[in-house]
């Protein structure tokens, strides 16, 4: 199958109206509407509860007659951008895919982001970094501060060095209303070896994870006047039981579902009385259906459709 020529992206967001923006983090978190949840809780309201992983995996590439270059890279990255940016509420690149072509790729990223904002969707960064102190700041720095080329709305980490390892973070998106997602349960084998682990307060290290992602959230002071908190958890949608309090007082961002397994079912029997803060996200059952523009809107609203009819029947 052939790739049609796309369109190229906007290397940044056009000019706002004065209306209000669901999308607009101009201005400092505390206290403002503009923080990342209760700009999320507006896109799940206005386009449906589906996030779409923007993976440009090397079979994917080759399934859509591309090439495994950066070349191929940028069309399709383009090709997604400009079929569904304007139809759900949030785009998840997954970096690696990207950095794996190297600087090039990188520029690709950089384009991919900007592009999906500016057409309205909210862009979460599939990076899960984590470190300490310095190391972090500058992870914060390149993708959580308004200006930066790899600036997006959230992003994904990892606090296996400690959730207090995560504070340049936190502190990052408070101050540019931007969004954090803690990995804390996933649906890999291994991912029990320590996720399920007992620490020494009797609390599992996933349990430990929710239980400060609770706290923050609840310390925040702008918090009580939100529906949602803008720090939030990575929780699969394959999983057989959560055996966790997920309310964590922000956004459950919940892969998994389509090719891997997962089913609106399924987040359904997860996260009840917690449906409102889910983002279901699914990535190869919908990018399958390209190059085609058409099909690829049709194969997300598909999956938005069903997840709206399965989380209102719950």
């Amino acid at each position: 199958m052939s790739m049609p020529p796309t369109p190229s992206m906007p290397a940044s967001p056009p000019a706002r109206s004065g209306r209000p923006d669901p999308y607009d983090r101009t201005r400092s978190s505390r206290g403002s509407e503009s923080a990342f949840g209760p700009r999320l809780h507006s896109a799940l309201q206005a386009r449906g509860p589906l996030c779409v992983g923007i993976d440009p995996h090397p079979g994917l590439l080759g399934q859509w007659g591309l090439s495994d270059d950066a070349d191929g890279l940028d069309r399709f990255a383009t090709a997604v951008v400009t079929a569904l940016a304007g139809e759900v509420a949030v785009l998840k690149p997954q970096s690696a895919f990207f950095e794996r072509h190297g600087a090039a790729g990188i520029g690709v990223l950089e384009r991919t982001i900007a592009g999906a904002r500016a057409a309205g969707a909210l862009v979460i960064l599939d990076a899960k970094r984590g470190d300490l102190g310095s190391t972090v700041q500058g992870y914060a720095d390149a993708y959580l501060r308004p200006g930066a080329p790899l600036a997006a709305d959230a992003l994904t980490v990892n606090a296996y060095l400690g959730f207090g390892s995560l504070r340049p973070f936190l502190d990052a998106a408070a101050g540019s209303g931007a969004g954090v997602f803690v990995v804390t349960l996933t649906s890999n084998p291994e991912g029990a070896e320590v996720q399920r682990a007992v620490t020494s307060s009797g609390r599992t290290v996933a349990g430990t994870l929710l239980a400060a992602v609770a706290d923050h959230n609840a310390s925040d002071p702008a918090t009580g006047r939100r529906a949602l908190g803008s720090v939030g958890a990575v929780v699969g949608a394959t999983l057989d039981h959560a055996g966790e309090d997920l309310d964590c007082g922000g956004p459950l961002l919940v892969p998994g579902l389509g090719t891997q397994g997962g089913t609106a079912a399924d987040v359904r029997r997860l996260f009840p009385g917690l449906l409102d803060r889910v983002v279901p996200s699914v990535s190869r059952s919908v990018l399958a259906a390209g190059p085609s523009a058409a099909a690829l809107r049709a194969a997300a609203l598909h999956q938005r459709d069903e997840l709206l009819s399965a989380l209102a029947a719950g």
